[in-house]
């Protein structure tokens, strides 16, 4: 037979509860300074205040380090440059296509009319098992990024912001 005694004393009951106290205040502390970060961080974005560089955009590891702002990881070189003309006038297309600009802080409209470069970049750290390959495109005018998305190339596939929303494709 096994007995086990203690002895309770107020002083290491008191400090032991303190302790323990202290810990849950830094705990609480720290999750909600997390959360704040995020809100303000997605409030931002919301807001048409992001904390995105979109400048000086000159270089492909300028480019590739633009997409990881993003979280995106992408392969070494572009699969495709091409050089587009922005319409004068927007279609339907386009002012859809304005709205995921809008969600990063960006606003197409300001570049109608002007001619951009649109790198395109194939991604390789895609959060969701997809069959086809997801790409980035970002359209660069005068070292500035003017819009970018994530797509796939096949009928039926996606298209979204540079933003990754769980379940949006």
């Amino acid at each position: 037979m096994f007995v086990l005694s203690l002895k309770l004393n107020l002083k290491k009951v008191l400090t032991t509860a303190l302790v323990i106290f202290m810990i849950a205040i830094v705990v609480s502390v720290t999750f909600q300074f997390a959360d704040t970060v995020k809100s303000s961080m997605f409030n931002n974005i919301l807001n048409g205040q992001s904390t995105f560089q979109f400048k000086n955009i000159k270089t492909n590891e300028d480019r590739i380090d633009f997409l990881k702002q993003f979280g995106w990881e992408v392969e070494g070189l572009p699969v495709e440059i091409v050089e587009v003309q922005l319409p004068e006038e927007f279609d339907q297309v386009y002012i859809n296509y304005n709205e995921y600009q809008k969600e990063i802080g960006l606003d197409l409209r300001k570049y109608r009319g002007k001619r951009a470069k649109r790198y395109t970049y194939r991604i390789i750290n895609y959060p969701e098992p997809i069959e086809d390959d997801v790409r980035a495109n970002i359209l660069v005018y005068k070292n500035r990024v003017i819009a970018g998305d994530i797509m796939t190339i096949p009928i039926g596939g996606f298209m979204h912001s540079l933003l990754y929303k769980v379940g949006e494709q």
